[in-house]
């Protein structure tokens, strides 16, 4: 299932702090050799402070108890890197952990900025510094700090391109540290500068819109109500735009989350018209089990392609979050797409057929037949589908009452008839009354 990864797609519009915990995902579902993934992590930290972990990675890699001599010297360096910003920075934040001194600053940026170089000597080269410190700590991994310093940053910054360099700083370390609420306004927070502010570029704007969607995905299938919020945001036609321009793969996590939200069903319809405007440029059996259910009415292919949904979901790392309980480990996700996705073939199918052998539909649902009956009949016990089943036959019995089309025709006249003579009677009646009047 290599074929249908996506890490090196989303590695690309990520910060390697990000990329991380994909490829964490990927060496635990052995989905390619623990040789490759630890090669691609070295590469990811050459980029990092996080040297520590680089000569760990080194040493499982070649299974020596040795490190290059450049490792050494690379941790030495970051070690008084640290240290000098430590001293550099060691007034602003001990004015910012004083709490009775940080409650005197107001929204004025320009009153703080004159406040804390009149009493506390500290300019804008300190707090540029600050901005500094803060990545430098996030390079070394320690995400929490950064995104107390960024935080703080942000506060007293009056740099605008500056401010949102340290925004995105703080999503990623709040993703990182998986606090999913604070990320989920971090992530508001900033789509909301991305829309309002003036770039330099339309492309600048794009590019940012799809670093956004990108990201976005660590919250959205980790949130309570991520589900709802991808959908919220994928469907805004800025954001739809720049899936189909440059990131037509992110149609797998749409796709995903309407077809497990049975609230945002009605989302269903343009969804489908987008995975087939977009079907030369990317599909995977994710789309295609749509494409074939909804478009070709392949009730054959939507089943094989069922197959490989699974399997996409369990080695994807958005989707397949496992969770254990006691000794058995479950993929929520996976169950609940598979449950939602034999509804949507049951629904398709019933539509077209008046009477379906079990048996047949039960093949279909990649389910055993007693399953299959199990299911419907809890099915049609639970909802206001109106069939009944016939064990005797094994036949599901559709007693939908079809309007004839000639009488909805009729209806629609009649219909029409009405709003007709109501319409005249409006635009007439003034009119005779405005004529007795003038007489």
């Amino acid at each position: 299932m290599a074929e249908h990864d996506l890490t090196a797609r989303m590695a690309g519009q990520m910060d390697c702090h990000l990329v991380f915990p994909l490829l964490e995902f990927l060496q635990e579902r052995a989905l390619y050799a623990n040789k490759e993934i630890l090669e691609a992590k070295l590469r990811l930290l050459s980029g990092t402070n996080m040297v520590d972990y680089a000569m760990d990675i080194h040493k499982s890699l070649h299974d020596t108890d040795e490190v290059p001599d450049d490792m050494v010297r690379r941790r030495t360096d970051v070690v008084s890197r640290l240290r000098a910003l430590d001293e550099a920075t060691a007034p602003i934040v001990s004015f910012l952990q004083n709490q009775q001194l940080v409650q005197e600053l107001r929204p004025d940026k320009q009153y703080n900025l004159h406040m804390l170089q009149d009493r506390f000597q500290i300019g804008p080269e300190q707090i540029e510094t600050l901005y500094q410190y803060a990545k430098f700590q996030f390079d070394c991994g320690n995400y929490s700090d950064a995104a107390v310093y960024l935080y703080q940053y942000r506060a007293l910054c009056t740099n605008s391109e500056r401010s949102l360099s340290a925004l995105w700083g703080k999503l990623a370390a709040e993703i990182l540290m998986q606090n999913w609420d604070v990320a989920l306004d971090e992530l508001n927070r900033l789509k909301e500068i991305i829309d309002s502010k003036n770039f330099s570029s339309p492309l600048n704007q794009l590019q940012n819109r799809i670093w956004l969607m990108h990201w976005s995905i660590f919250i959205f299938f980790n949130h309570e109500n991520g589900r709802n919020g991808i959908i919220d945001l994928f469907f805004q036609d800025r954001y739809l735009n720049a899936i189909q321009t440059n990131a037509p793969h992110l149609l797998r996590y749409l796709a995903t989350a309407v077809v497990v939200n049975k609230r945002r069903r009605n989302m269903l319809k343009e969804l489908i018209k987008v995975i087939q405007q977009e079907q030369h440029s990317y599909k995977d059996p994710i789309t295609e089990f749509l494409e074939c259910l909804y478009v070709n009415y392949d009730f054959d292919g939507a089943q094989q392609k069922l197959i490989e949904c699974e399997q996409v979901i369990l080695n994807d790392p958005f989707l397949g979050k496992r969770i254990e309980e006691g000794n058995f480990v479950t993929v929520p996700l996976r169950d609940e797409f598979l449950e939602n996705a034999r509804l949507f073939i049951f629904e398709t199918y019933c539509r077209i057929h008046r009477c379906i052998d079990i048996g047949m539909l039960s093949q279909k649902l990649n389910m055993s037949y007693d399953e299959a009956e199990l299911w419907i009949m809890n099915l049609v016990r639970n909802s206001k589908l109106d069939a009944k089943i016939d064990s005797v036959s094994g036949t599901l019995i559709m007693t939908t009452n079809h309007v004839n089309i000639h009488e909805q025709v009729i209806e629609s006249l009649k219909n029409l008839n009405m709003r007709t003579f109501l319409l005249a009677k409006n635009i007439v009646e003034p009119a005779q009354a405005a004529q007795q009047a003038a007489r």
